[in-house]
C-alpha cells in the first residue's frame, strides 16, 4: 500500500456508501431502488479516484473515472439536484478534473506515453485494465441512455448486468496490480451486483 491509497480508501468508502445504501433500500422495499445521494456519493468518490490515478500514472484507472464522473453530474441534473448547489461548486466540479489533466501535462508530470507505457504495468495489463474499465463505465452510459429516454435517473436491471461483467473484469486487474484496496472494493461490489440482478428477477417473478 503507497502513501496514495488514503485517496483511493476515501473513494472506496464513498463508493461503498453509494453501494451499500442502495442495497439496504432495495432490501427493504424488496425491489432495487436508486436513493438521490447514490449520484452525490458517486460524484464525489469518482473525483478523488480520478486524482489517485493520477498520482499512481494509472491511465486505465483515469479513464474509467473521467468517462463516468460527467455522466455522473448528468444524473443530478436529471433529477433537479444538480442546481440546488452553489454556482461555484458547479464550476469546480466542472473545471477541476479538466485543470488536474492541464497541470500534469504542461509540468512535465506526464504525457500520453508515459500514461501508456509505465514500466510497472505490463502492456498486456494495462490492455486489459482499459477494456476493463471501458466495459464497466459501459453500464453508466447505458444507465445515462436509459435516464434520458424515461427521464428518470434510476439503475435498471442492465446497468447490474454490465456492472457484473465488468466488475469481474476489473477486479482481475487489481489482483494483477496488487492493489488491496480496490480488490476488496470490487469483490464486495460483485456481491451487490449479483443480489441487485436477483431483487430485479423476483419483482418480475
Amino acid at each position: 500500500m503507497d502513501k496514495f491509497s488514503i485517496l483511493a480508501i476515501i473513494a472506496q468508502i464513498l463508493f461503498g456508501g453509494r453501494m451499500y445504501s442502495q442495497w439496504i433500500l432495495s432490501e427493504k422495499q424488496k425491489k432495487s431502488v436508486t436513493p438521490l445521494f447514490f449520484w452525490w456519493l458517486s460524484l464525489s468518490g469518482s473525483f478523488l479516484l480520478f486524482i489517485y490515478g493520477y498520482l499512481r500514472v494509472d491511465f486505465a484507472l483515469m479513464l474509467g473515472q473521467v468517462l463516468t464522473y460527467f455522466i455522473y453530474i448528468r444524473n443530478l441534473q436529471i433529477q433537479d439536484q444538480w442546481t440546488k448547489i452553489p454556482k461555484w461548486s458547479r464550476l469546480l466540479f466542472f473545471l477541476i478534473p479538466i485543470a488536474i489533466v492541464i497541470y500534469g501535462y504542461n509540468n512535465g508530470d506526464y504525457d500520453i506515453k508515459n500514461l501508456l507505457n509505465n514500466p510497472e504495468i505490463a502492456q498486456w495489463l494495462l490492455i486489459l485494465g482499459i477494456i476493463a474499465q471501458i466495459v464497466f463505465t459501459l453500464r453508466f452510459v447505458y444507465q445515462w441512455l436509459y435516464a434520458e429516454q424515461h427521464k428518470e435517473a434510476i439503475l435498471p436491471l442492465g446497468f447490474w448486468v454490465i456492472s457484473l461483467v465488468g466488475g469481474l473484469m476489473t477486479l482481475t486487474y487489481f489482483i494483477f496490480r496488487q492493489d488491496i484496496v480496490l480488490i476488496i472494493s470490487n469483490v464486495m461490489g460483485a456481491i451487490i451486483y449479483m443480489r441487485n440482478i436477483m431483487l430485479y428477477r423476483k419483482k418480475r417473478d
